[in-house]
């Protein structure tokens, strides 16, 4: 069993600017191909950082409102106005290879809503994944599920068959029906079904049967 990789999903025609991109440029972008963020590259197409549209509004968080009883944060001030003044840096990338689960976590960790994607070769950006990148393993079709389930999942984990448990797949969400054999690993069976790629959820309806009693193994005892 094989998660989906980033290099599946992710968008390879990358929206990139330079160091010296300047602010509006960067705004028109944006605004253009409707992203919230682009990479800021250098001429070896590495990334240097990301500008976002939160990068961009701290510069107009800065500037002077007569009609605000507030002050614009000393920390603010003088932000700049070109992609290397405004971006955040250094660029936080994930590789084709990586897994969407290592992916989101990564965004989850790092509070960012794309990542640049980079080759493990030389660090040059191949391409960007968003969340909504990600989301789309959600996506896969429900026969394509139960079929992994029930041939990697079934056929491998000891005291679980295919030929005991019913495996029913819709819109993502997993029934698991039937018999399981005493010494099957029913935990591991629900945790191995919920990493299929695109299993909302698994609802685990299977039974077990009592283990026969241990015998004797002398008489008298």
């Amino acid at each position: 069993m094989r998660h989906c990789t980033v290099g599946s999903v992710m968008t390879r025609q990358v929206v990139t600017v330079s160091p010296g991109t300047g602010f509006r440029e960067i705004v028109a972008l944006l605004t253009e191909y409707d992203i919230t963020a682009v990479p800021v590259v250098g001429p070896d197409h590495r990334p240097l950082g990301v500008v976002s549209e939160a990068d961009l509004l701290r510069t107009q968080l800065a500037q002077y409102d007569p009609a605000s009883l507030l002050p614009a944060p000393v920390h603010l001030r003088g932000t700049g106005t070109t992609a290397a003044d405004l971006m955040t840096a250094p660029a936080v990338c994930t590789t084709p290879d990586s897994t969407v689960v290592a992916a989101a976590r990564l965004m989850a960790r790092r509070r960012v809503k794309r990542l640049p994607v980079v080759s493990p070769a030389d660090g040059r950006l191949i391409g960007t994944v968003s969340r909504g990148d990600l989301l789309r393993v959600f996506l896969r079709d429900d026969h394509a599920i139960r079929r992994e389930i029930v041939e990697d999942v079934l056929t491998t984990l000891e005291g679980a068959s295919p030929s005991l448990i019913t495996v029913d797949v819709s819109q993502g969400e997993v029934t698991l029906s039937g018999t399981t054999a005493p010494h099957c690993p029913t935990a591991a069976l629900r945790e191995l079904c919920a990493a299929v790629d695109g299993v909302v959820s698994v609802t685990d309806r299977t039974t077990s049967p009592l283990a026969p009693p241990a015998r004797l193994a002398a008489a008298g005892r």
